[in-house]
């Protein structure tokens, strides 16, 4: 589940910020269900959280329950349909921090020699990934069972899994289209590198139930055989 960390009212700010974190990672975002939090929203007086709602409907976001805020903002929040949490941030969310920074300026000078990125290790799963559960990673992941039908699995890097993939697996999810998806038997509900994807009707049709690989070649995504 994604938050969403609201810090101003200015709606343009937030739709315009929003718009580009969700261009980066469309196949990341599409239909994730999401909580809006105002914890650190300073003033809600003037807040309109009905437009909110609709613009992250627009984006293909479900918006599902708000974190934080008085109880206004909760009454209101009932009235679109959604629920109320208590505060904190939950346990595995992935969070969009939405407030006025200003964005980097396209002037600004870049050195030379730039460091080389942080390694990230692989995580590893060794136990089946149920349905309802969502797995993401800045890494490769490594998944040494199957996964269920209705679970996600996302990584900015590779996803191996050796057993079934039923479910949805997402790699390259900030845009790596050098990125591939291994797995022992294809039976998916959807599988996406770096914002291309195919979906279940159409997987039906491409090495159903045999092992496979997919991978972006020619800005496509190629589903082919693992062996």
């Amino acid at each position: 589940m994604t938050l969403l960390e609201v810090k101003t009212d200015a709606l343009g700010t937030i739709a315009e910020e929003l718009t580009a974190r969700v261009a980066e990672s469309p196949a990341f975002f599409n239909n994730n269900p999401l909580v809006l939090g105002f914890e650190q929203l300073k003033s809600e007086s003037q807040f309109d959280l009905k437009a909110l709602v609709g613009l992250c409907r627009e984006l293909g976001f479900i918006p599902a329950a708000i974190k934080g805020g008085g109880s206004e903002l909760e009454s209101l929040a009932l009235s679109l349909g959604l629920a109320t949490l208590p505060r904190g941030k939950a346990k595995g969310s992935t969070t969009l921090e939405i407030d006025k920074s200003p964005a980097p300026s396209a002037k600004t000078h870049t050195p030379e020699t730039a460091p080389a990125p942080a390694m990230v290790a692989p995580l590893v799963i060794d136990t089946p990934v149920r349905s309802g559960q969502q797995i993401y990673t800045k890494g490769d992941l490594i998944i040494l069972s199957s996964v269920s039908a209705g679970a996600e699995v996302l990584a900015d890097g590779n996803i191996h899994i050796y057993g079934a993939l039923r479910g949805r697996a997402l790699a390259g999810v900030q845009g790596d289209e050098t990125a591939r998806i291994f797995c022992q038997s294809q039976e998916a509900e959807l599988i996406a590198v770096a914002g291309q994807y195919v979906v279940d009707e159409d997987l039906r049709a491409q090495h159903w139930k045999s092992p496979i690989q997919a991978l972006c070649a020619n800005g496509k995504l190629v589903i082919a055989p693992l062996f």
